[in-house]
Formats: C-alpha cells, structure tokens, sequence
C-alpha cells in the first residue's frame, strides 16, 4: 500500500521567532545582570476595587463565607441526605429545596462554577 500524494511524512511546529531570541539571550546569560533577578516582582496594589479589597481581607480575618459558597456547601449537604431517603414524597419535595438553592446559587456564583440542577 503506498502513501497517498497528500500526506505529510512529518509534522509541521509553529516556531516563535521571539521567544526563540529570548531563549538564546538567556541562555547567553544576558539577563544575569539585571536588578532584582531572583526576587519576586512588585505589582503594587491589587487591580480590585480598594474598598472591595478591604470588604475581602475583613471576611477572611473574621472567617466569613461569601453567601454562594455557603449555599454549595448546603446544596452538597442536601444531596447527600436524599441519597439516604426512602420517602418518595419526602424526597421530592427536598429535591425542589435543592434546585431552589441551585438556582440561588447560580446567581450569585461565578459562572465557570455554575450547577445543574437535579432530576429525580
């Protein structure tokens, strides 16, 4: 069986040229001199809201829980106790606790963390 006339034999890489440059300036040591190599760099201050920083560092001193992240660990809670349940009704009825809370929660979370609800 022979090669069709569109295959490639080898793979093709994208090169950066830049980072090539760099590469080779580093290691020809021209970096070595610089000030503060070696030492964390100095951002300054946060690109956050000052006031939003400052409502941040007094809840975590004061070990408080933003309201989602206290709802997932109550919806987490929920989910746990309805595996346990045997009551068909009973269990409905908290599954629609559950997606209440879900729902709350999405509202509040950020959206990468988003929940699904749950069928029963």
């Amino acid at each position: 069986m022979s090669k069709k006339e569109y295959e490639i034999d080898e793979k093709l890489q994208y090169r950066d040229h830049l980072t090539d440059i760099i590469k080779q300036a580093e290691a020809d040591g021209q970096f070595d001199d610089l000030p503060g190599k070696g030492k964390p760099l100095n951002l300054g201050q946060p690109a956050t809201n000052p006031y939003e920083a400052q409502l941040h560092k007094t809840m975590k001193d004061n070990h408080i829980l933003p309201r989602w992240i206290e709802l997932g660990q109550d919806i987490d809670q929920l989910k746990e106790k309805m595996k346990t349940m045997d009551n068909r009704k009973e269990k409905r009825k908290l599954l629609k606790t559950i997606n209440k809370k879900i729902k709350e929660y999405n509202y509040m979370c950020p959206p990468s963390l988003q929940r699904m609800r749950i069928e029963g």
